[in-house]
């Protein structure tokens, strides 16, 4: 998948019509340089578009399905129709003062997902934490910036969370470090909620959360935090990211994939079992 940081990050759709015309241009056995012969650009533009890396012209996608040899009008105007909702921006878009270009794509991602599995050493993930947690950790995290702009982000996580209770909503399955709950942020109260909300979650039939105690000793992922997403799409594939304090890589090639995948499943066999989860926490909230 590109690199978010080197252009408008893609959508979730446009990512799909990528594959899609490079499926198309494969089966007319055309080369990049025939295909852009087509449309008078250079053959850059079109393994830019179908790698996500630039809008798709509503022009240029009509001509590429006529160079193709796609002739059903139905088909044309379902790939035109889906291409012009490619290029709106998603509802992130207006967030975009404090969002960053490479993380506007972890959220186009997030909100397509139909099963997001993660694994979390620091913090509580975005998904689960309340707005004063929230709020701490940015601060922390980001010391120079204005209240104003901590304010706009945590209002962005807030609405990201409303995922986990809409219809047809994703699969979380997250794997937390001891290390996590045990860390103080925020003071006792803001923890004591926290904790709270994180027993609040493992109600939910649709959250998974397992605890990786200290007593497990090490395990595969020890470098740091990543996650992995799923989709109903046919043509995403499984993606995984991970983050660093200036941008984040995603990983779509499956032997990089499945490494992560073989980590994570370790560690979910390795962790307490997600029944025992919520007394866990309990006795965590006593503590505090």
């Amino acid at each position: 998948m590109a690199d978010p940081r080197s252009a408008g990050a893609p959508t979730v759709l446009r990512v799909v019509l990528g594959r899609r015309l490079q499926d198309l241009r494969e089966k007319a056995g055309l080369s990049f340089e025939q295909a852009a012969a087509a449309l008078d650009v250079t053959h850059a533009t079109i393994r830019r578009m179908e790698k996500a890396e630039v809008g798709l012209k509503l022009p240029y996608v009509e001509k590429l399905l006529a160079t193709y040899g796609v002739t059903d009008e139905e088909e044309i105007e379902g790939f035109v129709s889906l291409a012009r909702e490619a290029n709106k921006p998603g509802w992130w878009h207006r967030f975009r003062d404090v969002l960053p270009e490479w993380f506007s794509a972890f959220v186009s991602l997030e909100s397509e997902a139909n099963l997001i599995r993660a694994y979390q050493p620091h913090y509580i993930p975005g998904l689960l934490q309340t707005e004063d947690y929230a709020a701490a950790v940015l601060k922390a995290g980001m010391p120079h910036a204005s209240a104003m702009d901590i304010d706009r982000i945590v209002a962005l996580r807030m609405e990201r969370q409303s995922l986990l209770t809409r219809n047809h909503a994703p699969m979380l399955w997250v794997v937390m470090d001891e290390t996590v709950l045990r860390r103080p942020i925020g003071g006792p109260k803001v923890m004591r909620d926290q904790v709270s909300r994180l027993m609040e979650a493992t109600a939910l039939p649709n959250v998974r959360l397992q605890i990786m105690p200290f007593a497990a000793g090490p395990h595969p992922a020890m470098y740091g935090p990543f996650h992995i997403f799923r989709f109903p799409i046919p043509e995403l594939p499984d993606i995984a990211y991970a983050e660093s304090l200036v941008g984040a890589v995603y990983f779509d090639q499956r032997n990089d994939v499945s490494q992560f995948l073989e980590a994570l499943d370790r560690m979910c066999a390795q962790a307490a079992p997600a029944h025992t989860t919520e007394a866990i926490l309990g006795g965590f909230r006593k503590e505090i």
